[in-house]
């Protein structure tokens, strides 16, 4: 893996980078899940969460115009709260919810390429395929950019063009409409359930920050990261608009939540039979592979660039060669163990929370001590964290009732990283070293 390559990535490949990302983790993994907290009007929960990432999407593009740099997130919290505490906390959350992210996709892999063998998703199978994938996309990555760009460049290719192929020919042979009624014996969506369903839409959309992180290897990034990030957050959101309304279409509520962990390929069976079921998981494989194989460059460069930083330690454990290859090593394992021990719906609840606190901070830093240096708009700061707040006290309050449990570790691990932090930098950096905005 090189160290930070200037003009390695194209747009094109930065492009693709940021789809591999989003679509690997987004309409794959969560449509069920979508599905099974909002209803049938499900497609509207990804447009709605698409809304809210173009609030967001507006602060990164404005700081990445002026700093573009290879550590992305970590670089931006730098500059707005300083080097310290906040920063380490809030890049760490970043880093971890990727990682969660991955483990996401690993998992997803797994489901989907079981429906070819018709074996109960509770087996041992899924996160053996997962821990499967990882490791391949470690090979990829040890390999360079350019292998990186040039993969994700025709993975993104294809698996755009057949999941739209997979959308279009599925609405067209459905008898496609929206029910008013639920299912009997399901639940009416409420309000508060249709925004917690925005809030884990958000995580289908989020793989637009990896593009941040290819600040010092992409072609012009001053103008070329932004146009990045837009590109693939409208090409994701007509993308999984249209594959939503397929599923609807196909498929009753009531069987989208049975098979919430490999929806798509449930919707392919009465669409387009057993041959349709194998080009769907197929789909799923080059979208899950292409997706893991992008977040693990970005998210490795993102904590090599914190260890550059001073803001989290680093120890070789006797490895060879560089920090970043070290940082690649780290995220693989962690998401490895997170890939065996956790199913998807709590991965995707835990990637959930931890990015939209993360992002939170982000526009706070940059309204506060930014805005004026960037000329960015106060306006839309603030309605990005007043959307973020609204979706994640959403989804708080349902997982409140449905997985407490979930929430108390959430909310341990976010003490535990908050506390390494202040350790760490009280006590392993040189003085004068670190510091931090009031």
């Amino acid at each position: 893996m090189e160290q930070y390559k200037k003009n390695s990535l194209t747009l094109t490949g930065a492009v693709a980078m940021g789809t591999g990302v989003m679509i690997g983790a987004g309409i794959f993994a969560l449509t069920g899940q979508v599905a099974e907290l909002t209803g049938e009007l499900f497609p509207l929960a990804f447009v709605a969460a698409a809304a809210v990432t173009a609030f967001s999407a507006y602060t990164y593009i404005k700081v990445s115009r002026a700093h573009p740099s290879a550590g992305g997130i970590a670089m931006y919290l730098e500059k707005a709260y300083g080097k310290g505490v906040t920063t380490a906390f809030c890049a760490l959350l970043m880093y971890f919810s990727m990682v969660i992210n991955e483990s996401l996709v690993a998992r997803t892999f797994g489901s989907y390429t079981l429906q070819l063998f018709d074996i109960d998703q509770s087996s041992w199978l899924v996160p053996l395929l997962g821990v499967g994938l990882l490791v391949f996309a470690f090979a990829v990555n040890i390999s360079g950019n350019r292998l990186i760009g040039t993969f994700s460049l025709w993975m993104a290719v294809i698996k755009i063009g057949g999941i739209a192929v997979f959308a279009l020919v599925g609405l067209w042979l459905a008898d496609f409409s929206f029910t008013t009624t639920p299912p009997v014996g399901i639940k009416e969506a409420s309000a508060g359930g249709f925004l917690a369903a925005v809030a884990l839409a958000i995580l289908a959309y989020k793989g637009f920050t990896t593009i941040t992180n290819s600040g010092s290897e992409l072609v012009e990034p001053q103008r070329n990261v932004g146009r990045a990030i837009i590109i693939s957050i409208v090409l994701c959101t007509v993308l999984y608009l249209i594959v939503a309304l397929a599923v609807n279409a196909n498929l009753s509520l009531a069987e989208i939540i049975r098979a919430k962990d490999f929806s798509l390929a449930q919707a392919a069976r009465p669409a387009f039979g057993q041959s349709g079921l194998w080009f769907t998981v197929l789909l799923a494989i080059v979208a899950t592979v292409s997706g893991i194989i992008a977040s693990v460059f970005a998210v490795s460069r993102m904590l090599a660039m914190l260890t550059e930083m001073k803001l989290v330690p680093h120890r070789h454990l006797g490895m060879p060669g560089t920090i970043q290859r070290h940082t690649l090593v780290y995220t693989i394992v962690l998401a490895m163990a997170l890939t065996i021990f956790f199913d998807l719906s709590r991965i995707a609840s835990l990637g959930a929370i931890f990015y939209i606190v993360m992002d939170i901070a982000v526009h706070w830093g940059v309204l506060r001590h930014l805005r004026r240096e960037l000329d960015a708009n106060g306006l839309i700061l603030v309605t990005a964290i007043v959307l973020d707040v609204i979706v994640l006290g959403a989804f708080v309050m349902v997982k409140a009732s449905s997985d407490p449990w979930l929430l108390l570790f959430a909310l341990a691990a976010m003490l535990l990283i908050l506390a390494g932090t202040w350790f760490y930098l009280r006590n392993g950096v040189p003085e004068g070293e670190g510091h931090e905005h009031g």
